[in-house]
């Protein structure tokens, strides 16, 4: 009938049965980061004109391993930077004999502006989709990984961002840089003041946790760090929330989270109330303005409580389960009004939640009924398929609570709503309007009677051919007919 529910990403909600599959949220991968910077910026501008030729390489790399001056040095990385921005010049350069043994030589010498600009030679490297390019720069990764530890922000930041973009498409980088202690460096560098470091950070750590092998190889490493408490202090709402840092790490939970690997570690560490007081954050940051920038931030939150809701382990955790606050539906509804007018493809990620929170809680379903939430429930029917599925699953968890449940959604615009439901062309529609017409009809007769003054029955019959509606269609008869 209804149910606790695992959120799978992005795909289609089409069952509200437990899915036994977790997502992983944001498609495949993130996009490859890029450190936006404004001679960063200058220099892609300038340097997307075409690819640059075998023996250009090597006049850019002579001269920077052998210039007079440290300038022209630094201009001749300058220049090889801005001709690997194109895929064809990356190929020639990783085919090019000792051309990665002279970048790793420059980003390990003594001269700051030249390890810079190395680093950010291999950042454009790390740019291709292309697992052999990752590959070639094999021998630069253990030295990202140790620059970690250093004292530049904006260095640190570049190579975070490097390493996040190597570790996607290459097992052999993520093979050498477990063993040498990546986790480690990432939960030191979590402690950084500086909001670009975390930023960067977060974008690594949530790449490293999408990789295939993150639930058996990886995740476990992070869980038993401390991260996951940084991670959580890092997503508490108050002035020292940074909209950026925080989206990172709310999708970094989120992987944790979908690997099922410890869940109940997490909401020891305060997982549940730091995500619920974080919802009511941004409902409140979403009635101050209209231009906040937190739809980002809302999706990988709603999934994270969403997804810990499902945890049979809640139910031991004790007070650890703070979500029996009735101003945790208050926000999740404003931030529902604000996604059907802002972005209505979140919609769906709120009403997982509100599946999740009225599915086995007499608290939450009382709450809907008490702040009058049900007619702007039904409002949302006509947004799309999956939309209505889940709000006529919200309702199914309402109504199956029992007669004292069913007589508070009677009377009122559900039956009208609901006799327009059937007529949807969607089965699965369909299908769950069935599932609530027949509780309704069950725990409150009197709805079954206008059911026929409205000429239900005539409606059912359109869907007596059907064969995947045959049986729920006649047992719904039955029921109208003989109460």
């Amino acid at each position: 009938m209804s149910g606790l529910v695992q959120n799978p990403g992005m795909q289609t909600w089409s069952s509200h049965s437990p899915s036994s599959t977790p997502g992983t949220g944001r498609g495949k991968h993130r996009p490859r980061a890029t450190v936006h910077r404004e001679e960063d910026s200058e220099g892609r501008n300038q340097g997307l004109v075409g690819a640059v030729e075998k023996g250009t390489i090597q006049h850019f790399l002579r001269l920077a391993q052998q210039g007079t001056e440290e300038k022209e040095r630094e201009r001749a990385l300058v220049s090889l930077r801005r001709g690997l921005q194109h895929p064809e010049t990356q190929q020639t350069f990783i085919w090019l004999e000792g051309s990665m043994r002279t970048l790793v030589g420059l980003l390990t010498s003594n001269q700051a502006l030249l390890q810079l600009e190395a680093a950010r030679c291999l950042h454009e490297l790390s740019h291709s989709e292309q697992s052999a390019v990752a590959e070639a720069c094999l021998p630069a990764t253990s030295y990202l990984l140790t620059y970690l530890s250093g004292h530049s922000s904006d260095f640190i930041e570049l190579c975070l961002y490097t390493l996040g973009n190597l570790i996607v498409e290459s097992e052999a980088v993520r093979r050498q840089l477990l063993p040498q202690g990546i986790v480690p460096a990432l939960a030191a560098c979590i402690q950084s003041p500086h909001l670009t470091v975390l930023e960067a950070l977060g974008y690594a750590l949530s790449q490293l946790l999408q990789v295939k092998e993150a639930p058996e190889m990886i995740i476990p490493s992070v869980l038993g760090s401390t991260l996951p408490e940084h991670i959580l202090r890092l997503l508490q709402p108050g002035p020292k929330l940074n909209l950026g840092v925080a989206v990172e790490f709310a999708w970094c939970l989120h992987y944790i989270i979908c690997s099922q690997v410890d869940n109940t570690l997490l909401i020891s560490h305060g997982g549940l109330s730091t995500l619920g007081l974080l919802l009511l954050d941004m409902a409140g940051a979403v009635q101050r303005t209209e231009d906040t920038g937190l739809e980002l931030l809302a999706c990988p939150v709603l999934r994270c409580l969403s997804n810990l809701l499902t945890e049979a382990a809640m139910e031991v955790v004790g007070g650890q389960n703070q979500l029996e606050d009735e101003r945790v539906v208050a926000a999740l509804f404003i931030l529902l009004q604000f996604f059907l007018q802002k972005q209505p493809s979140l919609l769906p990620e709120g009403l997982w939640l509100l599946n999740n929170l009225t599915a086995n809680s007499p608290s939450f379903c009382t709450s809907l009924l008490s702040m009058d939430l049900i007619e702007p429930l039904l409002q949302l029917l006509p947004v799309s398929n999956v939309v209505s599925i889940l709000v006529l699953t919200v309702l199914c968890n309402v109504a199956e609570k029992g007669p004292a449940y069913c007589q508070r959604l009677w009377p009122g615009p559900l039956l009208s709503c609901l006799i327009g439901t059937l007529a949807f062309p969607d089965i699965e529609v369909v299908g769950q309007s069935l599932e609530l017409l027949q509780l309704l009809f069950l725990y409150q007769p009197e709805a079954a009677k206008d059911f026929l003054q409205q000429s239900g029955l005539q409606v059912l019959e359109r869907h007596q051919e059907e064969a995947q509606l045959q049986d729920r269609v006649h047992a719904l008869q039955q029921t109208a007919l003989h109460q």
